[in-house]
This record gives structure tokens, C-alpha cells and sequence, in this order.
């Protein structure tokens, strides 16, 4: 009910300046969602570091604290890490570009250890495209009823690329249905859990576990 209740508040945000709307925050992490109109620009700021998962095609132009510049291009449904920094942002692109941005707060508790590694259980399902010394992101595709092993995960960002129904089999017993949208964020704590696609299509997730 708790979660309920706040999914429907953060529903009733408004969206902040710049095309940002806030969607989950929490001792670990601030989320949010970006959407960048063409050619439209950020002042300089100085930003936590952050993982970003693109929903669109993106090309953006960052700008430094010393005023240099770097174009980086991203394909829809990839990921990028931003290490602390002061810069500013600008979408060079003549399309609107869409992003989660998931911010790492400084002096998070840590995340327990797990010992059931999806990566390890289900290889061609969970593939590791970054990790670093603060979060393993994972890949994970779900094929048209196909039931992943028993794993666990520590507390994690779920970005959800692909339309997605799931079942989720808890260590309790429990069976949680998981009906997802293109774009529908989620946050976890630490759980133990076995999940199936019981939907006609792949879907395609984005996990980002924070260590």
C-alpha cells in the first residue's frame, strides 16, 4: 500500500524545468526522467555521478568546466556512466532526445552481497554492459516464456525498454505480477526472486544494481 500510495504521488508531480520529471528517489538514488528538445541546452552545473539509460537515439554536446567540448552519440537502449563533474549539456541533435538518469547519492549504505549471481545462473539472459566500483548494470532479455533460475539481486534501478509481463516468483512463495510499459521505471530493494515472460514478445530490461 505504502508503494502504491507514493508511485500515485510522484505521479502528481509536475515536470521540473528542462523537461525533467522526478520518479523515484530514495537513500541510494535520485531518478528521473529527461526529455531534451532539439538543440536545447543546460547551464554548467556540478553534477553527482550518474548512470544514464537512453530511451532515444541521442547526440549531445558536453561542455567542461574549462569550457572544452565532447560530442558523444548513444543508441536507444544503451548505457553510459558519468563520473562527478562540473559540465553543462546541450541535445545537438535535430530530434528530441529521451533519457533516465539515475543519480548515486554520496554516503548510500551499502548493498548486501548476493550469492545466487543471475550473471553466473543465466548467462544468455543477463549480460554486464558497465560496472564500476559503484553499480553493475545488466542487460537482461526475457524470451517469450522462458522462466529465469532462482537468483538475487542487491537494491537496484529497473528501466524497462521494451512493452514486458512478467511473473515474478518471490523466496517466500509469493507470485508478483509485473506488467510493464516502454520507458517504466522501477526501484527494488535486495530480493531473491525466479521471473518468467509470460507475455508473446522479448522484452528487454535495463537493471542497475547499486553496490
Amino acid at each position: 500500500m505504502r508503494l502504491l500510495l507514493l508511485s500515485m504521488l510522484l505521479g502528481l508531480l509536475p515536470a521540473a524545468a528542462g523537461g525533467e520529471k522526478l520518479e523515484l528517489e530514495n537513500a541510494w538514488v535520485r531518478v528521473w526522467r529527461t526529455v531534451r528538445a532539439p538543440h536545447e541546452r543546460t547551464p554548467r552545473a556540478n553534477h553527482l555521478p550518474r548512470v544514464v539509460v537512453y530511451l532515444t537515439d541521442a547526440h549531445e554536446r558536453i561542455t567542461g568546466a574549462d569550457g572544452r567540448t565532447a560530442d558523444l552519440r548513444q543508441k536507444a537502449g544503451s548505457v553510459a556512466y558519468r563520473e562527478a563533474a562540473v559540465y553543462g549539456e546541450e541535445n545537438a541533435s535535430d530530434r528530441p532526445a529521451e533519457g533516465i538518469v539515475i543519480e548515486l547519492k554520496p554516503g548510500a549504505p551499502a548493498s548486501p552481497r548476493v550469492a545466487l549471481d543471475p550473471v553466473v545462473l543465466d548467462p544468455k539472459y543477463h549480460t554486464v554492459p558497465l560496472e564500476n566500483d559503484r553499480v553493475r548494470v545488466l542487460r537482461t532479455v526475457l524470451e517469450p516464456h522462458v522462466k529465469s533460475p532462482l537468483h538475487e539481486h542487491p537494491h537496484y534501478v529497473v528501466v524497462y525498454l521494451t512493452e514486458l509481463h512478467t511473473t515474478m516468483e518471490m523466496a517466500d512463495g509469493r507470485v508478483v505480477d509485473n506488467p510493464r510499459q516502454p520507458g517504466d521505471v522501477a526501484w527494488r530493494d535486495a530480493m531473491k526472486h525466479a521471473t518468467e515472460n509470460v507475455g508473446a514478445r522479448t522484452a528487454v530490461e535495463i537493471q542497475v544494481e547499486v553496490k
